[in-house]
């Protein structure tokens, strides 16, 4: 019986050894690419906890090589650090925790000694607490508007998605609907940011102008992208398509970048989101092509 316990302790310390590994680099490399002082010192001591983890692992183990994915794995998550901030790709390489934490208790019984048992009670309290106050000490200027750019963004995919598929039922004329779209984008985010603006006012710790500019940039970059393909592709079926997909892209990633910040489910989010973009789309296409219909507007617009 101890000689199986001693093998599973081995197996599972083996384990949690590249785990550790892999976190302890990436904090490293975050730390690298970090040019604010601040952030750049909170990710160091994120990589020595987790050097310490891995660490105490490694003694149960005897060696270790690292695996192709602790080896390729930080320098995606630098990439993800320039796209979406620190605090995103820290909170990202957080998400798993919660199951470490059980498996590491589930290590506490095959611990021999009362000093490794206390260790492990102690990397256990790191990262269910004191890895996460390091993340929240990040403070990032994305994160205080994170709310302002989502509620640009997520208003532009589906007013614009609506504005297109409406008039997909009204002309065939791909060039007119991606000026419709871009008439009523640029309309629309001058009416966000003013709302967004309005809104910041009452809310400590936000700059209201900068949550106007993030929600009036977000829209229209949003509203941009989707009526390009009209620009681009003759066929107004085509260009829909195309406009459509990106839509999703953008619901793709605001929705899970969002998910990460708040620690939310990103599937449910991310369907009920491109459910009621096809929604509208759908409503505004049928709604165009019914007034389109009464008014005989399709015979003067080609």
């Amino acid at each position: 019986m101890e000689t199986n316990s001693k093998k599973n302790l081995v197996q599972l310390a083996a384990e949690f050894c590249d785990d550790e590994y892999l976190d302890h680099r990436v904090y490293a490399v975050l730390a690298g690419v970090e040019w604010n002082k601040k952030r750049r010192e909170v990710l160091r001591r994120l990589s020595d906890v987790e050097k310490r983890h891995f660490d105490f692992w490694l003694k149960f183990v005897g060696s270790y090589k690292p695996s192709l994915k602790a080896r390729i794995y930080p320098y995606l998550f630098a990439f993800l650090r320039l796209l979406f901030g620190a605090t995103f790709a820290a909170k990202l390489l957080e998400r798993g925790e919660d199951k470490a934490v059980e498996k590491y208790r589930m290590a506490l019984d095959l611990m021999e000694t009362p000093e490794d048992r206390k260790t492990l009670e102690a990397i256990i309290a790191d990262e269910m607490e004191h890895e996460k106050e390091f993340i929240g000490q990040l403070d990032e200027a994305i994160v205080k508007y994170m709310s302002a750019l989502v509620l640009g963004m997520a208003d532009a995919i589906i007013e614009i998605t609506g504005t297109h598929a409406g008039a997909l039922g009204t002309t065939s004329s791909a060039i007119i609907t991606g000026v419709v779209g871009l008439v009523v984008g640029v309309s629309a985010a001058i009416s966000m940011a003013s709302a967004s603006y309005l809104q910041t006012k009452h809310e400590t710790g936000k700059s209201p102008t900068v949550a106007a500019l993030v929600t009036g940039v977000g829209y229209v970059v949003a509203a941009a992208l989707m009526s390009l393909p009209y620009f681009l592709a003759e066929n107004i079926y085509a260009a829909f398509a195309a406009s459509l997909a990106v839509s999703v892209v953008l619901a793709l990633m605001f929705t899970y970048q969002g998910s990460v910040y708040a620690d939310r489910d990103f599937r449910s989010e991310f369907v009920q989101t491109v459910g009621l973009l096809l929604g509208v789309a759908a409503l505004a296409y049928f709604l165009g092509d019914a007034l389109s219909a009464a008014f005989g507007i399709r015979s003067l617009i080609k």
